[in-house]
């Protein structure tokens, strides 16, 4: 029998023929740009946002490839036990040195909105789980709004209680107590125009968490 070949992968060409434009247009643009990349990467923010492909870091802030170190899952979320983000944390703040964290949900977000929703969904409900515990929190809020402004409401309440499991890692505290420079933040992206949303949620001491999660 012969051997089964693999058909060729046309439909990639694109995004190959895209990448020479894009290594072109950035050589044009910025002559040094990938030998400073080659050499390390310094970048002073750490991005944790959500998978979903219309959020994309380094865009929205208008920064180039290498100025923004990133963690992506669905719907932002940082738990206790996910030692692929906790690694990722690590990584940032006591190598890289990064000086601010922010946590980046998006109105419309679909693992919200999949959290609010009573069916099974199989193993993302797990995950959703998460998210569907700061809707019981908030619960008394949340019935008190419409269907869409829930979901954006939600979408916020997510990413404050995000920031806040950033300030009680062990990474982030122990950072503080060396007198590193690091603030956490809470921002929420808005996909119909584009904009960004300073939720006011900042941490940038021990202090400003609450005792009981101090270590």
């Amino acid at each position: 029998m012969p051997p089964i070949q693999s058909p060729p992968m046309k439909p990639l060409n694109r995004l190959l023929e895209g990448n020479s434009r894009w290594s072109e247009r950035m050589r044009t643009e910025h002559p040094d740009f990938f030998g400073k990349l080659a050499v390390q990467q310094a970048p002073e923010y750490l991005w944790i946002g959500c998978s979903d492909s219309r959020v994309p870091a380094n865009e929205i802030v208008d920064l180039l490839p290498g100025e923004i170190f990133v963690h992506r899952n669905v719907a932002n979320i940082v738990v206790h036990t996910d030692f692929n983000c906790l690694s990722v944390l690590q990584y940032a703040v006591e190598v890289l040195k990064v000086k601010h964290i922010m946590v980046v949900g998006h109105y419309g977000c679909g693992g919200v909105r999949a959290a609010l929703q009573p069916q099974n969904l199989g193993l993302i409900d797990n995950w959703l789980r998460n998210i569907r515990d700061i809707a019981v929190k908030h619960h008394e809020e949340l019935q008190a709004l419409d269907e869409a402004a829930r979901m954006d409401r939600l979408c916020e309440l997510n990413v404050i209680e995000q920031v806040l499991n950033v300030c009680h890692t062990t990474i982030v505290q122990n950072a503080w107590a060396r007198g590193q420079p690091l603030a956490v933040h809470g921002w929420a992206y808005r996909l119909s125009d584009g904009r960004v949303n300073d939720l006011g949620v900042s941490f940038e001491s021990l202090e400003q968490v609450r005792e009981e999660y101090q270590i």
